[in-house]
């Protein structure tokens, strides 16, 4: 009978470590659950267009649908990221393709030539501009096409609505959502230059390098 209360007294201590085991292991498995909960949390906060410096100015991206032409071209500024590059794509397709198949002159050229000489795609190639002096195109890469594209049919069809600033500035956004990250750097040396923050600045000929050999991503292919 002694025996028997021995036997079942030792049964009884070694469930008692192990359950100890277990709960302790529980524990542990919850802190480390709750721990990569928070953390990616964070990272999600942080995130925006490839990124997760917390320092870069997000705001300079343009969202929506543009006002004057977006609806005509069924093209949107949010279809350019880096979370949906088919999307991103398919919009700088579109764009690209006026360039393809527009054609101006006279006045027009003229005025297509002055705007287009102002801006260039050097994150992608080293062209003075996307385009050469006579109008023909200088860089080959998708970003020069839909830019390019983007003023012929801006000139084209809302030349009186628009300035040559403004169609400047509708080209800067687009080039600012094809290199995000960099943009974003530039708008941080701007902005400590006590430069304004509008399109022209930021992606136009103007300031161009000032960001001293920044990097960062390419949405769409060059």
């Amino acid at each position: 009978m002694t025996e028997h209360k021995h036997e079942e007294h030792k049964t009884k201590d070694g469930w008692d470590s192990t359950t100890k085991i277990l709960a302790v292991l529980i524990g542990i498995l919850l802190i480390v659950l709750i721990y990569n909960g928070v953390r990616m949390n964070n990272i999600s906060k942080q995130g925006i267009v490839g990124t997760t410096n917390t320092n870069l100015d997000t705001s300079i991206l343009p969202t929506g649908i543009p006002a004057v032409y977006g609806a005509e071209l069924d093209v949107s500024y949010d279809d350019v990221s880096a979370i949906s590059p088919q999307k991103a794509d398919a919009t700088i397709g579109i764009l690209g393709d006026l360039d393809r198949t527009l054609s101006l002159s006279g006045d027009s050229l003229k005025r297509y030539i002055t705007i287009g000489s102002k801006i260039s795609c050097e994150y992608c190639c080293g062209a003075a501009s996307i385009i050469f002096k006579d109008g023909t195109a200088a860089c080959g890469c998708a970003h020069s096409y839909a830019m390019r594209g983007l003023a012929k049919y801006l000139i084209k069809n809302h030349g009186t609505e628009l300035s040559d600033d403004q169609i400047l500035e509708e080209m800067g956004k687009w080039k600012v959502l094809f290199f995000p990250e960099i943009h974003m750097q530039k708008a941080s040396v701007l902005k400590q230059q006590g430069i304004e923050l509008s399109y022209i600045n930021l992606a136009s000929n103007l300031y161009r390098g000032i960001e001293q050999g920044a990097s960062g991503g390419m949405v769409g292919g060059c």
